[in-house]
């Protein structure tokens, strides 16, 4: 069964027989979970770096904005069993899509910020594909954990 995660969403799954994914990944970042002890994972979509931006869309749906959605992602797989020290992180996207001259570079904003929040919390990444100008879809299999991303000109990629 496939969990979609939409833009400015979040989802987690204890259930094995679940695959999550998030689709159109530009510059925003995905990022997805995994504990293979637990067989817990979850993906997160966010759009904007930081919730300072627009505190009341911040408090309607957090998972808009990297520092108001990150950490309910990590706690929602805490309460399912998971453990951050066991953790495989893989995240994705960050493009310059409809700004190639860098002018807003959302996209390195949004990265920019979950490296700060991974940093301050010791999370570590395993794998990461970021940058670039290619649109991404990410898909996490809750029953091992295999990462599939999908990236526009390069193909499947197998974590």
């Amino acid at each position: 069964m496939n969990i979609i995660v939409g833009v400015s969403d979040m989802k987690v799954s204890n259930d094995v027989d679940s695959t999550i994914v998030t689709y159109s990944l530009g510059y925003c970042i995905g990022v997805a979970i995994y504990d293979a002890v637990a067989r817990v994972g979850g993906v997160l979509h966010y759009m904007l770096p930081d919730s300072n931006l627009d505190s009341d869309k911040a408090k309607n749906n957090p998972y808009m904005f990297a520092d108001s959605g990150i950490p309910p992602l990590f706690k929602s797989a805490y309460k399912l069993g998971a453990k951050k020290q066991r953790m495989k992180v893989v995240i994705a996207g960050g493009a310059k899509v409809m700004d190639q001259q860098g002018f807003f570079d959302i996209g390195k904003r949004n990265y920019m910020a979950l490296r700060k929040i991974f940093w301050k919390n010791n999370v570590m990444v395993d794998y990461e594909d970021i940058g670039g100008s290619s649109n991404r879809t990410l898909k996490l299999s809750i029953k091992n954990g295999g990462v599939w991303l999908k990236v526009s000109g390069k193909g499947i990629i197998e974590i």
